[in-house]
């Protein structure tokens, strides 16, 4: 029988939740999963993630809804996602992305009042039953070493 270890996913299912914005938090002091902090915008990793290398990214600014947001700000948010998507086929070499937004708690928004795009890698075959069958997702790489290996690549970038 082989062991599947994904700690940080029963944390927060069965955890209380953070008080406050995770985005907000992220910029404001030191976190270790933020990737890239701009003007505008800034790219986090999901602390939870689906899958290695689940990201997120997010206007600066704490709003809820896109039409909130202005045309620099829309710009660089679908910029600062395709940048991202590029460094994850850089970096980890996916096969394809899953990439979109949730608004609303109806929709599966876990940070509802902060605005941001999950961005998914995806390689053939990173599905099977346990995903259908058992709520369970299997992450082959801990977190933090994803982070240190994408890290490198959002230091150099440019938005």
């Amino acid at each position: 029988m082989k062991t599947m270890w994904a700690p940080w996913r029963m944390e927060y299912i069965l955890g209380e939740k953070e008080e406050g914005c995770i985005f907000c938090k992220g910029l404001s002091h030191q976190d270790d999963l933020t990737l890239f902090k701009g003007k505008i915008t800034m790219v986090m990793m999901n602390k939870y993630p689906y899958i290695n290398g689940h990201l997120l990214v997010a206007p600066t600014r704490h709003l809820a809804t896109l039409d909130q947001l202005s045309k620099d700000e829309m710009g660089d948010l679908l910029l600062t996602v395709e940048r991202s998507v590029g460094i994850l086929k850089e970096v980890m070499g996916p096969d394809g992305f899953n990439v979109g937004l949730n608004l609303g708690k109806v929709a599966g928004a876990g940070v509802e009042e902060h605005l941001h795009f999950h961005i998914v890698p995806r390689w053939y075959g990173d599905t099977n039953a346990l995903t259908v069958f058992a709520d369970v997702r299997v992450i082959p790489e801990h977190i933090k070493a994803t982070y240190n290996n994408l890290k490198p690549s959002f230091d150099q970038l440019d938005i």
